[in-house]
């Protein structure tokens, strides 16, 4: 006698729905997501059974399949890789000064592009302008979405058609395969490249200035350093010749410093020696949202702002509120959350690794941690970690919330300069959860 499949066994997707687990559910949470947690769980189902296995309850997996697929995907996670500004998990972590000028601007209507003294229309530079200004020394500033579109911007705007000089020791990747000699592509200028990979001198600039030269386009090395036999011009000596030949100076210093770290150049260190117009990046050193600013003289911040371009890469208004409030934090002298980071005491790191080493049941190990986010690739960070077994490294990736740390000969290190005190308990609670399964 022929055996009866037992595919055949399993429920049709709306005899599912007819479960009354699951018709709470789409009571509760809609139609279509009902359907497609029945659809993957009766999916499930159907390759469990054919390898020999049973359909399980289908009611209760679809209920917890809906919550898997509604759940959101973009998710806070615990940084414990000792990266300080990490790109891979969202770079800069606000102050709570910008999340609450976030929230203050998402939560209803703003007077993002409205002038409340003149009852007309404004402009959303109006904002952030005046407080980076105040901060940096220079005439005028502008805002869009990050630092590689301020320099698109400020090369298209003021080089497109003509020649832009870089030193072949700056003609960097930005990050994921965006490199400085296509941005200059995409702007419409011509790239002439001086120097040398190692020795760029102001002569090679002056030999190759000439009648289609714009400007000078200055790359800070933010993510790497050439050392051993080099050469190359300060700031100063540039915006010299600049000015003798009649050509603008835009300096690119990526990391976005305001006061001095790790010997980083500073924004107002690079206006006052002459640089014409400075671009940098919001999330990195700056310790805000993703962005990109330039700033420097009124008449050249004014054509990147009535350049066709600018709509496309301008900020929003959450962008826009989280920088006033990080920008801020300056002001009144405070610090943001990676300055706090990068300039915290090593015992206070020591002291959060032994408290998660206690509860966790691992040991702590000396360490060092990086800025990241491209920014003082030779600086380490004396740090400690608390080191647990290498099994839990996936494990706590899935976790509420995921916990990342790095894994490293064999044993999973969870560096505790990138961890507040609050999260080393949630870590530590995310282990044990983790151990218990």
């Amino acid at each position: 006698m022929q055996q009866e499949n037992p595919l055949r066994a399993l429920p049709s997707v709306n005899d599912l729905l007819a479960d009354p687990r699951v018709a709470e559910l789409e009571a509760e949470r809609g139609h279509a997501l009902a359907v497609a947690a029945a659809r993957t769980a009766l999916a499930e189902a159907r390759e469990s059974v054919g390898d020999g296995g049973e359909p399980g309850d289908l009611g209760a997996r679809t209920v917890a399949l809906a919550g898997e697929i509604a759940a959101p995907r973009l998710r806070r996670v615990l940084n414990a890789t000792g990266v300080v500004v990490h790109t891979n998990l969202g770079r800069a972590p606000l102050a709570d000064e910008a999340l609450e000028r976030v929230r203050e601007a998402a939560a209803g209507y703003s007077n993002l592009e409205y002038d409340l003294d003149e009852g007309a229309r404004g402009s959303r530079q109006d904002h952030v302008a005046p407080l980076l200004r105040e901060l940096t020394g220079a005439e005028a500033a502008l805002v869009v979405n990050n630092n590689a579109a301020a320099v698109l911007l400020a090369v298209a705007a003021l080089a497109e058609g003509r020649d832009v000089l870089v030193s072949r020791g700056e003609l960097v990747e930005i990050g994921d395969g965006f490199r400085i000699p296509d941005v200059l592509a995409r702007s419409g200028a011509r790239l002439v490249e001086v120097g040398t990979t190692n020795r760029t001198r102001v002569e090679d600039y002056e030999r190759a200035l000439g009648d289609r030269t714009a400007l000078i386009l200055r790359v800070h090395q933010s993510n790497f350093r050439i050392v051993g036999f080099t050469d190359s011009p300060d700031p100063g000596t540039l915006a010299r010749l600049a000015e003798e030949r009649g050509v603008l100076l835009v300096d690119d210093l990526g990391s976005g410093v305001l006061p001095d770290i790790g010997g980083e150049p500073t924004v107002a260190a690079s206006l006052a020696a002459g640089a014409h117009l400075v671009t940098f990046s919001g999330d990195k050193l700056l310790g805000g949202p993703q962005a990109g600013i330039a700033v420097g003289r009124a008449d050249l911040v004014e054509r990147l702002r009535r350049h066709p371009l600018h709509r496309a890469l301008r900020a929003d208004k959450l962008t826009l509120a989280a920088l006033e409030g990080t920008l801020g934090l300056y002001r009144s002298g405070r610090e943001t959350p990676v300055l706090r980071m990068l300039g915290e005491p090593a015992e206070a790191v020591r002291s959060r690794a032994e408290r998660l080493a206690e509860l966790t049941g691992g040991r702590v190990e000396h360490t060092v941690a990086r800025a990241g986010g491209g920014s003082l690739p030779t600086t380490d960070l004396e740090s400690f970690a608390c080191a647990l077994e290498e099994g839990l490294a996936e494990p706590l990736r899935r976790a509420d919330p995921p916990v990342i740390g790095i894994v490293r000969d064999g044993v999973l290190l969870l560096d505790c300069r990138t961890l507040t005190d609050d999260e080393v308990e949630e870590a530590a609670r995310a282990v044990n959860v983790c151990r218990s399964r």
